[in-house]
């Protein structure tokens, strides 16, 4: 007779979590074995993964990650050249505060946005701020904010992100505003906070892919210091 008024009580207090692992004892014979105690640490347990779980919803939707990926699911055993050590490494996080750059290089396929993603997702679960964007979609959109006065503020934005991830970089030439934007993005950045940059292309290409000698000059020795 007390099921009801319990649940009700628990949502009405906020503990979601407790009510829905409570219901799951209940209607199971797995948990008759369980000293109060165990159960009780089971109820708890699950009212500490469902807040974190909602912790997490809000950085991740902000981020806009282009894949659904965790550093915990990424495949070491097939042969793309990933070290064990350097990955483990970079889950742990401590570059990010650091304020290190990283650049993930290699042909199509390869799943360089799918590590880029999966180490953005770590970064939200470390309460990092975090912003995924692919590199044209960026400059369209940072060409569009300048005609309609969001130039600045898109530009402070991304200056404020902890972990900002520049995917597909290097598919076209880039023009003289892009040149500009993303100096300016990198001067925000630089030693403030962490830039991680994924590219079909080569380190050693990214000079002609810019396309001015002096801008590209200053823009690779932002992005490659402390990379």
């Amino acid at each position: 007779m007390l099921t009801h008024p319990t649940h009700d009580r628990l949502l009405a207090l906020g503990l979601s979590g407790i009510a829905k692992a409570l219901d799951e004892q209940r209607r199971s014979t797995a948990f008759d074995d369980l000293s109060f105690e165990e159960r009780l640490g089971l109820l708890v347990d699950r009212e500490a993964a469902e807040r974190d779980c909602k912790k997490l919803a809000s950085p991740l939707k902000f981020a806009a990650l282009r894949q659904d990926a965790s550093v915990e699911d990424l495949d070491l055993r097939t042969p793309r050249g990933l070290d064990r050590s350097v990955m483990a490494h970079l889950a742990d996080g401590g570059w990010i505060a650091r304020h290190e750059n990283l650049l993930i290089t290699g042909p199509t396929g390869l799943g360089n946005s799918w590590i880029a993603c999966a180490l953005g997702h770590k970064a939200c679960r470390d309460g990092r701020p975090v912003l995924y964007q692919r590199a044209p979609r960026m400059f369209e959109a940072l060409a569009l904010a300048r005609g309609d006065g969001r130039h600045e503020r898109i530009l402070k934005t991304i200056a404020r992100m902890e972990v900002l991830i520049i995917d597909d970089w290097g598919l076209a030439v880039l023009t003289a505003p892009e040149r500009r934007d993303l100096l300016e993005i990198l001067e925000d950045r630089h030693g403030r906070a962490t830039t991680i940059v994924t590219s079909q292309l080569p380190v050693e290409h990214w000079h002609e892919a810019i396309g001015d000698p002096t801008l590209a000059d200053a823009i690779l020795d932002r992005v490659r210091h402390w990379a």
